[in-house]
């Protein structure tokens, strides 16, 4: 697994997890735009009866003089609804469409200019109020983890104090592996790699999940604007790293591991649904044959 920037120039991100966690706000904040300008914000009403309804935005940001074609995709946040059940589903079924159309492209006549629309990353939002991990963020994550690099960030963390932070993103570690959830995993270090490299990995392995503020909004602390949260006792700064993960995030998904994020996806995910597609194909036709060879024997 190669760390080179990318090959590709296009790459499709997932946002996911309960309502209210500011997911629309970090991705504004991490591309800079504003893509949800004409959504309008339901009340309390419309949302119980919100349909779980996916969308996709396309942005194109430049990055170091490289242009990107970004696709976003959003998924409803769910625990607005009294049932919860099998929420994941939608976004489950979004995952393996995607995948399909991409099987039956691969396997169509014009190979050369496919359209790519398989999800490379989806970001897991996950409660700050919470003791660590929900029971639908459990079943929400294993109903995905074989199907896209899941990328667990805890929100809204200026709700927290640093020590809290700390904690809960220990407490959301163990737990991650108590119940044998699969996220994405930050390729190891080769050995000859520099030290500041080796530091900056394990600094990325120990943000997990990142924690993230979202802000659109410009203020000035100490003489300079920066983008932050204005509150009595002072500002949070999105940028600053001090203050959250929001930086380290952005340069893994858009600097450093996109192309791993890819790889993964094509390598490991899309290569188990080929697969599965696959082997469900030959059995149709195995017992088709075994069908015909049976009518025969009988006639």
């Amino acid at each position: 697994r190669t760390k080179n920037m990318w090959k590709g120039f296009d790459f499709t991100l997932m946002v996911a997890g309960e309502s209210g966690l500011g997911k629309s706000t970090l991705v504004n904040s991490l591309f800079l735009t504003d893509l949800y300008k004409d959504r309008k914000l339901l009340n309390a009403e419309e949302r119980i009866t919100q349909t779980v309804e996916i969308t996709k935005h396309t942005v194109d940001i430049e990055e170091k003089g490289v242009k990107l074609k970004l696709t976003i995709v959003d998924t409803p946040g769910f625990g607005d609804a009294i049932d919860n059940t099998e929420c994941w589903k939608s976004v489950a079924d979004y995952i393996d469409q995607q995948f399909e159309q991409y099987f039956r492209d691969e396997s169509g006549l014009n190979r050369k200019n496919i359209q790519d629309n398989r999800v490379h990353c989806c970001l897991y939002f996950i409660s700050p109020f919470g003791h660590g991990l929900r029971p639908l963020d459990v079943e929400f994550m294993k109903a995905l983890h074989e199907k896209v690099n899941i990328v667990p960030v805890l929100a809204k963390a200026d709700t927290l104090t640093p020590t809290e932070v700390q904690k809960k993103k220990i407490k959301i570690r163990e737990e991650i592996e108590q119940y044998g959830i699969k996220i994405y995993q930050f390729p190891d270090c080769d050995s000859d790699e520099d030290e500041e490299f080796k530091q900056q990995d394990l600094e990325l392995k120990e943000s997990i999940p990142f924690a993230v503020i979202g802000s659109n909004t410009v203020v000035e602390a100490k003489g300079k604007r920066v983008r932050g949260r204005l509150y009595p006792w002072g500002i949070v700064e999105v940028e600053n790293s001090a203050h959250c993960d929001f930086v380290k995030l952005r340069n893994m998904l858009v600097r450093t591991h996109m192309q791993d994020l890819k790889d993964v996806t094509r390598e490991t995910h899309y290569e188990n649904y080929r697969a599965q597609c696959i082997q469900s194909m030959t059995r149709m036709v195995v017992k088709e044959r075994n069908r015909k060879y049976a009518h025969v024997a009988c006639g």
